[in-house]
C-alpha cells in the first residue's frame, strides 16, 4: 500500500498540539496536494520537498501525491513539516524503508540541497514530546535548544540523507544527551552604579522582594532607567520550570530563543510607540507580546504618559490575572503574562516641576492634561509610587569615594524574604489572593482603627487597601517579622501617595 503516516507537532501558543502526517501515492496526473488547513509556508513546503529529494539523489515520484496534516480543522503554519511530509514521500513509494516510525517524531525545514534548516518553536515541541515519551529528530542547529529539557531523547541530522540512513540503520545518529548550559549573569547592570536615591533604592528592593509594580516619578537625568536596569540584578534565580517557561515563550517568539539567555530573568524595554497587539500580542498565527515575553521578569515602561492611553489600559487585565488570553476567528491561545511592571515617568511635559536646579515652564493645565494620560484605574494597579528627586553632584563625588551596596548584597536579602513567602503561601506576596492576605496579615484593633483613619484621608480603593496590605507584608518579610506592625503599614502607605 502506498500509503505512510509520521508524527510531527504544531504550535498553539506555547502549546504543541501533536499532528498525523498522512502521504498516500496513487496512479494518474502528477499532482502534489496538501491538505488539513495549511498555511502559506506549509503550501511552499512542496517545491522545497520536491528539490530536497530529486539533490539527494532519490526519485520523485511523477504520480498523484496527497499530503494530509491531521486533525484538519486546526491551522497548520511554518516550514517544520518539511522533513516528514518528505520522509513520508520516501516511505509511501517505497524507496526507503524503516520499521521504527512509531517512535520518532520529526520536524525541520528542507534547503533545496536537503539541508534541514532550524526551525523556530523547538522548546515547546520538545517539551511536549518528551512528556509523550518518543524520541524526536530535529536539526542539529536546533539540538542545543531541545537539550534543555531532560529526559528527551534527541538526534540532530545535517540533512535528509542522514536521516534516511539512521532510519534504516546503516548509520545511526548519536543522541544527544540533554546538559542545561551554564547561567551568565555577568552582563546584568549592578546596583552598585547608582549613586544616592536611598528611598529610590529601598523601594525597589521591597519590589523585588514582594514581586510588586513601582512607578518611578522625577525629573531627567535622575537614575529612573538605571534603577529599573538592575531590578533583574537582585530578583533570586529562577527555578528551572520557571525558566523553561520563559525559554518556550522566547522560542515561539519572532527573535527565537538563545541559550546564553537560560535562567536570565527578563527585561523588556518597549519604547513608548509600540501598540497594543505588540504590547499584549496578537497577529495571526497568534505571537506573544511584550508582556509575554517579560513573563517571570520586568517589563519597563519609560516616559509612560507618551504611551497610547488604549495601549496602557490593555495591561489592566494582564497585571491582575497574569495571563492574556488572545482570540481570533479560528484559534484562542493563552500565554502566560505573570511579570513586574516597573515604569517611569516625569513630573510634567519639560519635566522639572519641583526640581529645584532647573526652572518649570509648564502651566497648570499643561501638567494636568499630562497626568491625565494616565487613567485612575490603571494607576491604581501600581502597588507603589515612589518620587526619584535630583542628586546633588557634590553629593555623587563623596559617594563614589565611600562606595554603595552591590546587588549580589541586596538580593541575598531579597531571596531570605522571597524564602519566607513561599514557605508560607507557595508564592511571592504579589500574588496572594484576598483570602490568604487575609490569613496572614492579621491586625490587632488599634491598629485596625489607625488604618482605618488612614483610608478615609487617603481616600483609597479596596483595590489599593489590599495592595496596601501585601507591600506591608513584603516589609515586615524584609525585616524578619512575623506579624505586620504599623511602622510596615506607614512605609506601605508613604508608597500609596500620588
Amino acid at each position: 500500500m502506498n500509503l505512510s503516516i509520521l508524527q510531527s507537532r504544531t504550535l498553539q501558543g506555547v502549546q504543541a498540539p501533536p499532528v498525523i502526517i498522512e502521504i498516500h501515492i496513487t496512479g494518474g496526473l502528477p499532482n502534489f496536494c496538501i491538505v488539513g488547513l495549511p498555511k502559506g509556508a506549509v503550501k511552499e513546503s512542496k517545491d522545497r520537498v520536491r528539490s530536497a529529494i530529486i539533490n539527494s539523489q532519490f526519485k520523485f515520484p511523477a504520480r498523484r501525491i496527497t499530503v494530509n496534516l491531521a486533525p484538519a480543522d486546526v491551522p497548520k503554519d511554518g516550514c517544520r513539516f518539511d522533513l516528514p511530509i518528505a520522509l513520508g514521500i520516501l516511505l509511501a513509494n517505497q524507496q526507503l524503508a524503516a520499521k521504527t516510525l512509531a517512535e520518532y517524531e520529526f520536524i525541520g525545514e528542507l534547503a533545496l540541497t536537503g539541508e534541514l534548516r532550524p526551525v523556530k518553536g523547538v522548546l515547546p515541541i520538545a517539551l511536549a514530546v518528551q512528556k509523550s515519551g518518543k524520541k524526536l529528530i530535529l536539526p542539529t542547529a536546533n539540538a542545543a535548544e531541545a537539550g534543555l529539557i531532560s529526559g528527551l531523547e534527541i538526534y540532530p541530522a545535517e540533512d535528509l540523507l542522514q536521516v534516511c540512513a539512521h532510519l534504516t540503520g546503516k548509520v545511526l545518529i548519536t543522541a544527544v544527551v540533554p546538559s542545561p548550559p551554564t547561567p551568565n549573569f555577568k552582563k546584568i547592570p549592578d546596583l552598585r552604579d547608582v549613586y544616592g536615591q536611598a528611598a529610590a533604592r529601598r523601594a525597589l528592593e521591597i519590589a523585588a522582594a514582594g514581586g510588586h509594580s513601582l512607578l518611578l516619578s522625577g525629573p531627567p537625568g535622575t537614575g529612573k532607567t538605571m534603577l529599573a536596569s538592575r531590578l533583574p540584578g537582585i530578583l533570586p534565580p529562577m527555578s528551572d520550570d520557571d525558566a523553561l517557561t520563559v525559554a518556550a515563550i522566547n522560542s515561539i517568539a519572532y527573535n527565537g530563543f538563545s541559550v546564553e539567555q537560560w535562567q536570565q530573568r527578563p527585561f523588556r524595554n518597549p519604547h513608548h510607540s509600540a501598540s497594543s497587539v505588540a504590547l499584549v500580542g496578537g497577529g495571526t498565527p497568534p505571537r506573544p507580546g511584550e508582556i509575554s515575553l517579560a513573563h517571570n521578569g520586568v517589563l519597563f515602561l519609560d516616559e509612560l504618559p507618551e504611551f497610547k492611553r488604549n495601549v496602557l489600559e490593555a495591561l489592566r487585565e494582564p497585571l491582575e490575572s497574569g495571563e492574556i488570553t488572545i482570540s481570533r476567528a479560528a484559534i484562542q491561545v493563552e500565554f502566560p503574562a505573570r511579570f513586574q511592571l516597573i515604569a517611569a515617568m516625569n513630573p510634567c511635559p519639560c519635566g522639572y516641576l519641583g526640581d529645584p536646579a532647573a526652572d518649570c515652564h509648564c502651566s497648570q493645565e499643561q501638567v494636568q492634561r499630562y497626568r491625565q494620560r494616565l487613567s485612575g484605574p490603571f494607576l491604581d494597579r501600581i502597588d507603589m509610587h515612589v518620587e526619584v528627586a535630583r542628586v546633588p553632584q557634590k553629593y555623587l563625588l563623596q559617594a563614589k569615594r565611600a562606595g554603595n551596596e552591590a546587588s549580589a548584597s541586596v538580593r541575598a536579602r531579597v531571596e531570605q524574604a522571597r524564602a519566607l513567602q513561599h514557605a508560607r503561601t507557595g508564592m511571592h506576596n504579589a500574588a496572594m489572593n484576598n483570602e490568604q492576605l487575609d490569613k496572614h496579615v492579621q491586625l490587632d484593633d488599634a491598629l485596625k482603627e489607625w488604618l482605618l483613619e488612614a483610608l478615609e484621608k487617603l481616600k483609597l480603593s479596596a483595590r489599593s487597601y489590599h495592595r496596601l496590605l501585601r507591600v506591608a507584608r513584603t516589609i515586615a518579610d524584609l525585616a524578619g517579622e512575623a506579624q505586620v506592625r504599623q511602622r510596615h503599614l506607614a512605609e506601605a502607605l508613604n508608597y500609596r501617595l500620588r
